[in-house]
């Protein structure tokens, strides 16, 4: 088996931004003719063929979402690529639009062709401030060149995009909240229904995908879904672009196929752990996602073997945390991180934070009681249940999990046990 694929990142180091021409040569913008020669029914059939799941967190088939959203009959639509990749850990949705910009520029237009739009919107996060101009300039030399703006390729589709700079939220990278933003409010969720496919930006129809699956959907459109499913396992079609940190010797984006094992990706693309240390966790999908002890690094990365495991896969993130880690110490910055990043808007994520970093703080310092830990389990569930978005949802997901696995170690830090 190949340790790593050229599928997705096929085009990474072979040209620069302002080498368009470099990018045709290399096949880019096939996928887009593809579409607009063979129309949107043939889109759906390769996307649903393509097995494509959304690549931002949700994993929700692409075909199905596409197919349901252009039924949404509006005199205007929008289509949104979203980069506002603030997960920590996470970092390969940065690397696709500074190593191949337009790529992502062929998805979003393959996206506003298939969902009726006829203007389209990269929202990239302000810490990505260093690619703004990038995206820009690729934009103005795609419509130089016919990929963008009036009349493409002959077509009579028109598609324009613009980059909109979000502020540095977390939250925004939800889709409605992201949605408030641009449009001049507080970045907070909306109640739902209506979805965004339905009522989203400036109230019309508006269809949101990340940046890592509108690459894919120029890729599979370009190579073929059948070739593109020829990688990857029966229900997980495919490769995968994974940010791989924390204590591995090659830490990086790596695109892998669907299939191969977490000691794999680990030891054969991470080089191993540094210092040749042990495995004590590892945190799947971002900030956000499940500790997982190491017993569990033999386990293949595919959407059905880690669900069944009571894991995902999330952003792609896998963070690597060698014997030397408090694993309550990490649970304290990763409540912090959410403390910092709740909007503020429901009690359940609002509050919770709140008093799970008090608690947190306690269990670190050693002053912490039985009561606390109980405490603390049960402000996670209720978070968990009752909190507005996925934010506050997901924000207990770390402690849940450690709860599970490694409450020897939580229990260690209650002051009455120590005399025990």
């Amino acid at each position: 088996m190949n340790r790593t694929q050229r599928v997705i990142t096929e085009n990474f180091n072979t040209y620069k931004v302002e080498e368009i021409d470099k990018y045709i040569q290399n096949g880019g913008f096939q996928g887009l003719k593809n579409a607009l020669e063979k129309g949107k029914d043939f889109i759906i059939d390769e996307l649903n063929t393509s097995g494509l799941r959304g690549r931002g967190g949700a994993a929700y088939p692409t075909g199905k979402k596409w197919n349901g959203g252009r039924k949404n009959h509006a005199d205007v639509k929008y289509v949104l690529c979203n980069a506002d990749e603030g997960e920590p850990a996470t970092f390969k949705d940065r690397e696709l639009l500074a190593r191949d910009p337009y790529k992502v520029l062929e998805g979003l237009a393959i996206s506003g062709y298939t969902f009726g739009a006829k203007e389209g919107f990269i929202y990239i996060r302000e810490e990505y401030e260093f690619l703004h101009s990038k995206i820009r300039k690729a934009i103005k030399l795609a419509e130089e060149n016919g990929y963008l703006g009036k009349n493409i390729l002959g077509t009579g589709f028109d598609f324009t995009i613009k980059v909109f700079s979000g502020a540095g939220a977390y939250v925004c990278g939800e889709g409605s909240a992201l949605i408030e933003s641009m449009e001049g409010k507080a970045g907070r969720p909306r109640m739902k229904p209506p979805r965004i496919g339905v009522v989203g930006y400036m109230g019309k129809p508006t269809q949101s995908n990340n940046v890592e699956t509108l690459a894919i959907v120029a890729t599979v459109l370009k190579m073929g879904a059948s070739n593109y499913a020829k990688y990857g396992t029966e229900k997980s079609i495919g490769t995968k672009m994974i940010s791989l940190c924390g204590n591995v010797k090659k830490p990086g984006t790596y695109e892998i196929p669907f299939g191969m094992s977490l000691r794999e990706i680990i030891y054969d693309i991470g080089g191993g752990i540094v210092g040749d240390k042990d495995i004590k966790f590892l945190q799947l999908g971002g900030v956000s996602g499940p500790l997982m002890p190491k017993q569990y690094i033999d386990t293949r990365y595919t959407y059905e073997d880690l669900e069944g495991k009571g894991f995902g896969i999330g952003s792609g993130a896998i963070l690597v945390a060698d014997e030397t880690k408090s694993v309550i110490k990490f649970l304290e910055s990763v409540s912090y991180f959410f403390f910092h990043e709740s909007c503020g808007k429901c009690t359940p994520c609002r509050e919770g934070k709140r008093q799970m970093k008090k608690l947190l703080n306690k269990m670190s310092q050693g002053t912490a009681t039985t009561k606390d830990l109980k405490n603390i389990e049960k402000i996670s569930r209720i978070m968990t249940d009752a909190s507005f978005c996925g934010l506050g949802q997901t924000a207990a997901t770390a402690m849940l999990t450690a709860i599970k696995y490694f409450s020897p170690e939580l229990c260690s830090s209650i002051d009455e046990m120590k005399a025990l």
